[in-house]
């Protein structure tokens, strides 16, 4: 790992309050690799052998079932994934794969298991974090399962339009294939939805969207904080 490197990793909530010594032995063990687009990292069912943190691209997690597969979460930097297989020792329970060229540090799961033993202000951190990803997953399912899927996709639309700046027009991340495994609906039932948010002021024109009336998309959606809000 280049020393330039450090320090994006120290500051790292994760990171940011574990000993000194303990985290310079992470960083002597971890390594840096660049990846193209579609290079599967892990895959479901395997054990964790590294803890992964995205520096730089994008990186898709799925799982899949029975011949089905579904987008679970996109990853972007600086952030951590699969830390709790990393911390239970555990098979994955989601693969990975870089939606673009991507930078990732890889630190050895040992080596992270070890100074959470060792560090607790370390392990605080890790329970911090988990508990984060924990509630995460909690609003993902009462999205899922309290609103139809023309209210998923109005209240997407709005979180990515903030995350984007605001502007009415803005372009979506990734392909409609896997925005609509994302939302748990099929890519027909997302063209379906996105014809019927044009009464509500939403234009689509490829991978371009423009809102036209945010408010008008806000009665449909309904946004709540407790389902939408990624900071609480």
């Amino acid at each position: 790992m280049r020393p330039d490197d450090i320090p994006m990793i120290r500051n790292l909530d994760l990171f940011r309050s574990m000993a000194e010594n303990r985290f310079d032995i992470l960083a002597q063990a971890a390594y840096l690799q660049t990846f193209p687009p579609r290079v599967d990292l892990i895959t479901e069912g395997d054990r964790s052998d590294f803890l992964h943190i995205v520096v730089e691209g994008a990186v898709d997690l799925f799982a899949g079932w029975n011949g089905r597969e579904t987008s679970m979460a996109t990853v972007r930097p600086v952030s951590t994934f699969i830390l709790a297989a990393t911390i239970r020792d555990a098979p994955y329970l989601m693969s990975a794969r870089t939606l673009e060229k991507s930078r990732i540090i890889l630190i050895p799961s040992e080596d992270v298991r070890t100074a959470f033993d060792a560090d607790n202000d370390f392990a605080r951190a890790v329970v911090r974090e988990l508990a984060q990803c924990y509630r995460s997953m909690v609003k993902a399912q009462k999205s899922l399962k309290l609103r139809s899927s023309l209210e998923r996709l109005a209240n997407y639309l709005l979180r990515h339009q903030q995350r984007t700046g605001g502007n009415a027009t803005f372009d979506l991340p990734h392909e409609k294939r896997r925005l609509a495994s994302f939302l748990g609906m099929t890519p027909e039932n997302l063209s379906r939805a996105f014809r019927s948010l044009q009464a509500y002021g939403v234009v689509v024109d490829g991978m371009q969207i423009t809102i036209g009336d945010a408010d008008d998309l806000r009665k449909l959606a309904k946004p709540s904080p407790l389902i939408d809000d990624p900071t609480s």
